[in-house]
């Protein structure tokens, strides 16, 4: 991926020397758990659903434990300091190359929306290591991967998580791993989309209406699968408005890396088999037939996951 004539964005705001030094103690997810209700390998696969990047995992596993009677809905916090972080573009090339993805993506999806008569304004992205405040979302900690906070219009990353996909998921490989963090970043944004197009809290409410866990899972299902199309969108936008911006191997390098963070491939790896109703993210396939169809078609109708017979 060429980004060199990116536009950087400023609506970074850059934790990382923080470190997560007297965040938390120790490991583990730090997840606000109920008065019980969920085995402990329910618990790991939210988490692994939650590392392979989305919404928040407190918020699966909060509405895991409604739905089984074990907890109550997760409580955001209202303390939204942001410690020590610095505010702008970053100048390392990581965090520049962040920024530069951030503003591109908030450039053509602001085009996207006047077209249509209506106002963008953007997510902010934070950058740490470790464990940092989370805002209304609480802690956010490493081993859940990106997430994004709606009720903070934040996107939380731990730009470690991009090495983990090269070496634990297997989902990119050299230099064709800058379009995977593209892609990463893409589909956080997707849902700050949908955020903005009140899809979440449509969806939230349905969700807390639903008669089992299996309906509830299948809605973020079609969530995510939303998501991953909407980056297919700003991809396409991108490359018109750039042509040459992707380089060979990049968009094989999205699709294996969906390949990689699909529920059923996770699921196997985990637990040695899958479960389909327990899917919260969508299988390898949809994840990439979603991705594909944004990229192809450039729309944001063309990604109507909540369709009648879309899944």
């Amino acid at each position: 991926m060429r980004y060199d004539d990116f536009r950087r964005s400023d609506d970074i705001e850059d934790r990382r020397d923080e470190g997560g030094g007297g965040m938390g103690g120790g490991g583990g997810f730090g997840l606000p758990m109920g008065g019980g209700g969920l085995g402990i390998g329910t618990i790991i696969v939210l988490g692994l659903v939650g590392y392979a990047f989305g919404i928040d995992p407190r918020i699966l596993i909060g509405g895991a434990e409604i739905l089984t009677g074990g907890g109550h809905a997760p409580t955001y916090q209202t303390d939204r300091r942001s410690g020590s972080g610095k505010t702008g573009a970053p100048k390392d090339e990581v965090g520049s190359m962040i920024a530069g993805i951030l503003g591109e993506i908030d450039d053509r999806w602001s085009e996207i929306f006047q077209s249509s008569g209506q106002n963008y304004t953007g997510p902010r992205i934070v950058l740490f290591r470790n464990a940092t405040n989370g805002g209304r979302c609480g802690m956010a900690q490493s081993a859940m991967g990106p997430f994004y906070c709606p009720p903070d219009k934040q996107i939380f990353l731990d730009t470690g998580f991009f090495r983990e996909v090269e070496t634990r998921f297997r989902g990119c490989s050299g230099s064709a791993c800058k379009f995977t963090a593209a892609y990463i970043i893409a589909h956080e944004a997707g849902h700050h989309i949908q955020n903005l197009l009140g899809i979440l809290p449509r969806v939230t409410r349905l969700q807390q209406q639903a008669g089992s866990k299996a309906e509830a899972n299948a809605l973020q299902v079609k969530v995510e699968l939303q998501a991953d199309c909407l980056s297919g969108v700003w991809v396409n936008r991108e490359e018109k408005k750039r042509p040459g911006f992707i380089e060979p191997g990049d968009i094989d390098a999205a699709l294996k890396t969906a390949t990689a963070i699909g529920d059923d491939t996770l699921q196997r790896q985990s637990t040695g088999r899958v479960v389909p109703d327990s899917f919260t993210h969508g299988s390898a396939a949809q994840r990439k037939q979603w991705f594909m169809t944004g990229y192809q078609q450039g729309t944001v109708q063309a990604c109507n996951t909540f369709a009648a017979g879309a899944l």
